[in-house]
């Protein structure tokens, strides 16, 4: 709803613009424009919002909104009338259009002696709150439009047009006369439409955010459970690694009996009560060849249940951290605090990025506070991290003298790492590394900037430079929480 002529007159004989200092103009998004007011004794922002069915002119008393960069007509003002006074503030014959004339003193002309006072520039300023057709129009003393808050063409309504609105309103009838809304009297009424339309945007707010934060957290939710059930099933296929192992010993034994070529091996399995088994033979490889295939297997089969079962586990631990930030920011609490988590959320969360099943982060991720760690595990998890997903100025660890994963702290832009933070990354560092054993390791850690690849060297290896140096023993209550072994151990 918004405002009618009545309400705009009592504003404006609230406000009592004329005299006032245009200190300052400013722009908290793009459908309102604040003008910083000064008066002696009192200086105040000047609201103008032409935001459909929220469209008003008041006096803002509470918190300033954010801003946006200064746009083009915001941007002419700022040259056009800053420093100037407004000489005059009506409503035009209750059209609700308001008008401000301007006084600004003009730039010295030229061939004018440095005594001669300068010369002062009028300029008017209409602002309509029409709702769809809302607007502020400036223009100068022929009317002549010097520019638009919205340009429109198809209404005459740009640079060099023509604004006259005076020639065109007629007086409303006292029959179409609209009420001023009830409002407690103890306040302004500047101050009841500031709230009213504050608790308006804010609900309306509260909605917006409440539905982006949603999906974000359904589509997290759907990704992590997809990506858990495709390992689950991959879990099945290496659990019995050991069946490689005994294969390739029951080959070795057998080589003797084997010819290249051959298809399968038929003997007896002196693993399992010597019962017959069928070993399925590469005819393309020696029958030495084909153990060594099979202890390849084995290994790659033992390596591969470890990393998967790791990578469960951490699906699980965001799987509820989703679910309890489901519960957290998803509740109907329609305050100011659930609008400032909602804001929060999101601004911690990163944008979307829909990457192909391939490009999808390798290794694990573990969440610290504000920031995020991914920890990789192999070579080729350390080399894809360091190539496609983190950036000069995010902070990498690893251990010294130990073989171990890459551990990588996303840096969230205007923060610093807190030590906490980096003690997690450190343990972790540790724990994906050979140190795990010895509890404890000395780390290096410097930013992904200040390093570079090893020439002739193997994949993912890096040469750090302004490095720096961190003590790490392993903390099990740390690691625990990391690791989300707690939640586990209670099930």
């Amino acid at each position: 709803m918004s405002l009618n002529w009545k309400e705009i007159d009592l504003i404006l004989e609230e406000l009592n613009l004329t005299g006032a200092l245009i200190q300052k103009i400013r722009q908290p998004d793009f459908k309102s424009l604040l003008l910083d007011l000064y008066k002696p004794g009192n200086g105040f922002p000047l609201l103008v919002n032409l935001n459909q069915g929220n469209v008003r002119i008041h006096r803002l008393t509470g918190n300033n909104p954010g801003k946006v960069v200064l746009q083009r007509f915001a941007q002419f003002l700022r040259s056009r009338i800053s420093g100037g006074r407004i000489t005059s503030a009506v409503q035009l014959n209750r059209d609700r259009i308001v008008k401000l004339i301007i006084l600004k003193a003009g730039r010295q002309q030229v061939g004018c002696s440095p005594m001669q006072p300068n010369s002062e520039e009028e300029t008017f300023i209409y602002i309509r709150l029409w709702g769809g057709a809302s607007n502020i129009i400036v223009t100068d003393l022929s009317h002549t439009i010097l520019d638009a808050f919205y340009r429109r063409p198809r209404q005459n309504e740009i640079t060099g047009g023509i604004y006259f609105p005076e020639e065109t309103i007629q007086a409303k009838s006292e029959k179409k006369a609209f009420e001023i809304r009830k409002y407690n009297r103890k306040y302004s009424f500047n101050e009841f439409i500031e709230k009213y339309y504050k608790e308006i945007e804010s609900n309306r707010e509260l909605v917006t955010l409440r539905a982006r934060v949603e999906n974000i957290l359904i589509s997290k939710e759907s990704q992590t459970e997809s990506a858990l059930s495709d390992l689950q099933s991959r879990l099945s296929s290496y659990e019995n690694y050991e069946q490689y192992r005994e294969q390739a010993e029951i080959v070795k034994a057998n080589i003797y009996k084997i010819h290249k070529g051959d298809l399968s091996l038929k003997t007896e399995n002196y693993f399992n009560d010597n019962n017959l088994i069928e070993i399925k033979l590469d005819l393309m490889l020696s029958p030495v060849e084909n153990s060594e295939q099979l202890f390849s297997k084995y290994k790659k089969a033992k390596s591969g249940l470890n990393n998967i079962v790791e990578e469960i586990n951490n699906l699980k631990r965001n799987l509820e951290l989703i679910k309890t930030d489901k519960d957290r920011l998803l509740k109907t609490e329609n305050s100011e605090n659930e609008l400032s988590k909602l804001k929060d959320y999101l601004a911690k969360t990163p944008k979307q990025v829909h990457l192909k099943e391939k490009e999808k982060i390798p290794g694990l991720q573990f969440q610290s506070g504000n920031f995020t760690i991914l920890a990789g595990r192999t070579a080729i998890e350390n080399d894809l991290l360091l190539r496609k997903f983190v950036r000069g100025n995010d902070y990498w660890l690893h251990t010294r003298d130990y073989p171990g994963g890459y551990i990588f702290i996303k840096i969230v832009r205007g923060k610093s790492i807190p030590l906490e933070t980096l003690l997690d990354a450190g343990n972790l560092a540790v724990f994906f590394s050979k140190a795990k054993r010895g509890g404890k390791a000395d780390l290096y850690y410097t930013q992904v900037k200040h390093l570079r690849r090893a020439k002739d060297g193997k994949k993912g290896t890096v040469l750090p430079t302004n490095e720096k140096n961190l003590s790490i023993t392993l903390d099990e209550k740390r690691l625990n929480r990391l690791l989300g072994r707690d939640r586990n151990e209670e099930r």
